[in-house]
C-alpha cells in the first residue's frame, strides 16, 4: 500500500501553481516567441529557487547560509512581482469578459446629436419666418410651407429625443461596464477604505503571491527535512531491554562458594565464572544496530511488519527489537 505524505504533495502543488502563474506572466510580458520563452524560463528559475533555497541551505556553512538568505529574499521579491503581474492581467481579462455582454447590447446612434440640433434650429427659424410672413396673393402655398416646416421640426425633435435616449443608454452601459471591470469584492473594499480599486487589486495580488510563496517555502522545508532518527555509534548492552521469553536464554546462575578462614578449597569446586553476555544477547545487539542503521537510512520503517519483512523473524522478536531500537535512541 502506497503511503501518501501530505507535505511533499502540498509542496509540489504549491510550486506547480506558482510556476504556472510565472509562466503565464512571462508569456504576456514578451513580444516575440524567443523573448517569451526567456521570460518563462527566468520566472520558473526564480520560483523554484525561492521555494527550495531555505531547505537546501539549512545544513550549509554560515557564509553560504547568509548568501542564500539574501538571494532567497531577492527571489521572493521578483517572484511576487511576477505573480502580481499575472493577477493584474487575470483581473483585467475577467472584467472585460464580464463587461462585454453589456457593451454588445448598446447600439450606436445613426448620427450625432449636434447636427440634428443645428438642423432643427434652422427649420425652427424658417418656420418662424413663414408664420410671420403675411399672405398677399398665394396663401395656400404659404400654408403648405408652414405645415411642411412644422412636420420637419417635429421629425427632427423626435430624432433628437431618440439620440438623447441612446446617449443616456450608452452612458448607463459605460457606467455599468466600469463597475463590472472591477471585482465586486475589490470595489466594495476600495469604497470602504476610500482608495482606488487599482491599488486594492495590486495589494491583493501581492498578498496572494506572498502567501503562496511562504506556504511553498514552509512545505518544502518540512518535506526535505533530515530524518529525525540519529544513531549513536555504539549501543551498549546495558541500555538494552530483555528479550521476550521465546528468544531470551536463561543464564546459568553462579553461586559463590563461602569459605571459612583457613579452609582449603575443594578440588572439585567450580571457579568463579565472569558474567559475560551470551551469544543470543550479542546477536540481539547486532540486530538492533543493523536495524537502527537501516531505519536511519530509510530502508526500513519503524513498524513491526517492516522489521519482520527485513529480518525475517517472528512478530514477537520484531516487536522486541522495535522497542530496543526506540529505547536506544
Amino acid at each position: 500500500m502506497i503511503r501518501i505524505r501530505p507535505a511533499p504533495l502540498l509542496a509540489t502543488t504549491a510550486t506547480g501553481s506558482a510556476i504556472c502563474m510565472s509562466a503565464l506572466a512571462g508569456w504576456q510580458r514578451g513580444g516575440t516567441v524567443s523573448e517569451r520563452i526567456v521570460w518563462v524560463a527566468i520566472g520558473v528559475v526564480l520560483v523554484v529557487s525561492a521555494h527550495l533555497l531555505p531547505a537546501l541551505i539549512r545544513s550549509a556553512p554560515v557564509t553560504v547560509r547568509l548568501m542564500g538568505i539574501v538571494l532567497w529574499g531577492a527571489c521572493m521579491i521578483t517572484a511576487c512581482y511576477g505573480h502580481g503581474y499575472f493577477f493584474a492581467f487575470a483581473q483585467r481579462h475577467a472584467g472585460e469578459a464580464r463587461a462585454s455582454a453589456i457593451v454588445n447590447r448598446v447600439t450606436a446612434p445613426a448620427r450625432p446629436l449636434a447636427p440634428v440640433m443645428e438642423e432643427r434650429a434652422s427649420v425652427a427659424r424658417e418656420l418662424a419666418l413663414a408664420k410671420a410672413q403675411r399672405c398677399s396673393r398665394n396663401c395656400r402655398w404659404l400654408e403648405v410651407r408652414r405645415v411642411a416646416l412644422t412636420t420637419k421640426l417635429d421629425a427632427l425633435e423626435s430624432d433628437a429625443e431618440d439620440i438623447r435616449r441612446q446617449d443616456a443608454e450608452s452612458d448607463r452601459a459605460a457606467s455599468q461596464r466600469d463597475t463590472l471591470l472591477a471585482d465586486p469584492v475589490t470595489a466594495r473594499l476600495a469604497a470602504l477604505l476610500g482608495i482606488g480599486t487599482a491599488r486594492v487589486d495590486l495589494l491583493s495580488g501581492l498578498g496572494y503571491a506572498a502567501v503562496l510563496e511562504g506556504v511553498a517555502c514552509l512545505l518544502w522545508s518540512l518535506a526535505l527535512r533530515p530524518p529525525s532518527l540519529v544513531l549513536a555509534p555504539v549501543i551498549h548492552a546495558s541500555t538494552l531491554a530483555p528479550l521476550p521469553a521465546e528468544t531470551a536464554k536463561v543464564q546459568p546462575t553462579v553461586t559463590p562458594v563461602t569459605q571459612s578462614r583457613g579452609a582449603t578449597p575443594r578440588s572439585h569446586a567450580a571457579p568463579d565464572v565472569p558474567l559475560t553476555p551470551s551469544a543470543d544477547t550479542v546477536r540481539a545487539d547486532d540486530d538492533v544496530i543493523r536495524l537502527a542503521q537501516a531505519i536511519a537510512a530509510g530502508h526500513v520503517r519503524p513498524t513491526v511488519a517492516s522489521i519482520r519483512s527485513y529480518l525475517g523473524c517472528s512478530q514477537a522478536r520484531a516487536s522486541a527489537l522495535r522497542k530496543l531500537v526506540i529505547q536506544s535512541l
